[in-house]
C-alpha cells in the first residue's frame, strides 16, 4: 500500500536532499567545541559547525519522517484493519504487520540518510552512525504509532507529532545550543536524546555509544507498549 502511493515515495527520497543542501550551502566550516553530555565526564570535541549541524539534521529527518509515516500507517488503516478482525484476524496479527512494514521503512530511511550524510565529510564509524539513525527511526516510529492509535483524526495526531518533533529532534538536540542550554535535564527526558547523542559519538569520536543505544531502545519499546495495547483495545471485538 505505502509503494503504490508514488508521490510519498519521492518525497521520501526528496526531502533528506533538500534538508543537507539547505546545511550544506548556508553552514559555515568554523570550528566549534561540543559536550557529549551522555559520556561520564566533561568530554569536550572540535567539530566543524557544518559537520555537526549535517548530523543534527540527519536525526531530526530519520525522526520527522518515521512519526508522520508510523502515524499514517496507522490511521490509514484502521478501518481496513477492522473489517480484518471481523474476518477473523487476531489485533496483535495485524499490528506485527504494520511492524514488519514499519521496520522495513526504518531500515532504508536509516542507511539513505546516513550514505547521504557521508558524502559531505568522513564519517568516523558509519555502520553505528547509520544504526543510531535507525534507533531515531524506532523511538519516533513508536511515537508516531502510539499518536495515531490513541488519536483519531489526522490533523490532530499531526500537530502532536509536529509539536515535539519539531522542539526536540528538530531544536533541544543540537549539541551546539545544548552546550549553552538551561535546564538541560529537561532535554535529557526528551526522545530524540539518546539517539542523537548516540550518532553524534559515532560520527566523531572513538567513544562507545552503547548506554545512548541501550537507553534508546528502551524509551522506543515504552512508545511501542503503549500503542500495542491502545491499538488492541481499539480493535478487538467483544463477544
Amino acid at each position: 500500500m505505502q509503494l503504490r502511493r508514488r508521490i510519498v515515495l519521492i518525497l521520501l527520497a526528496v526531502i533528506p536532499v533538500v534538508f543537507f543542501s539547505v546545511v550544506a550551502f548556508t553552514t559555515p566550516d568554523r570550528k566549534v567545541p561540543f559536550r557529549l553530555s551522555s559520556l561520564d565526564g566533561n568530554i569536550f570535541m572540535v567539530a566543524s559547525e557544518k559537520q555537526i549541524a549535517l548530523v543534527f539534521f540527519a536525526v531530526a529527518v530519520a525522526g520527522f519522517l518515521m512519526s508522520f509515516l508510523a502515524m499514517n500507517l496507522i490511521q490509514k488503516n484502521s478501518k481496513i484493519n477492522r473489517r480484518l478482525i471481523v474476518c477473523g484476524y487476531h489485533p496483535f496479527e495485524l499490528l506485527l504487520s504494520n511492524l514488519l512494514a514499519l521496520t522495513l521503512m526504518i531500515v532504508l530511511i536509516s542507511v539513505y540518510v546516513g550514505l547521504i550524510t557521508s558524502t559531505f565529510f568522513h564519517v568516523s564509524h558509519l555502520g553505528m552512525m547509520i544504526f543510531s539513525l535507525a534507533l531515531t527511526g524506532f523511538v519516533y516510529g513508536g511515537y508516531g504509532l502510539a499518536v495515531g492509535s490513541l488519536i483519531e483524526g489526522e490533523l490532530e495526531a499531526i500537530l502532536l507529532i509536529v509539536l515535539l518533533a519539531n522542539i526536540d529532534a528538530g531544536w533541544l538536540q543540537n549539541p551546539i545550543f545544548y552546550a549553552e542550554a538551561q535546564n538541560q535535564a529537561i532535554i535529557h527526558w526528551l526522545p530524540a536524546y539518546f539517539p542523537s547523542q548516540s550518532a553524534i559519538i559515532a560520527s566523531f569520536t572513538e567513544y562507545s555509544g552503547t548506554s545512548a543505544s541501550l537507553s534508546s531502545l528502551l524509551y522506543g519499546s515504552g512508545f511501542l507498549a503503549f500503542s500495542m495495547l491502545i491499538f488492541y483495545f481499539k480493535m478487538r471485538i467483544r463477544k
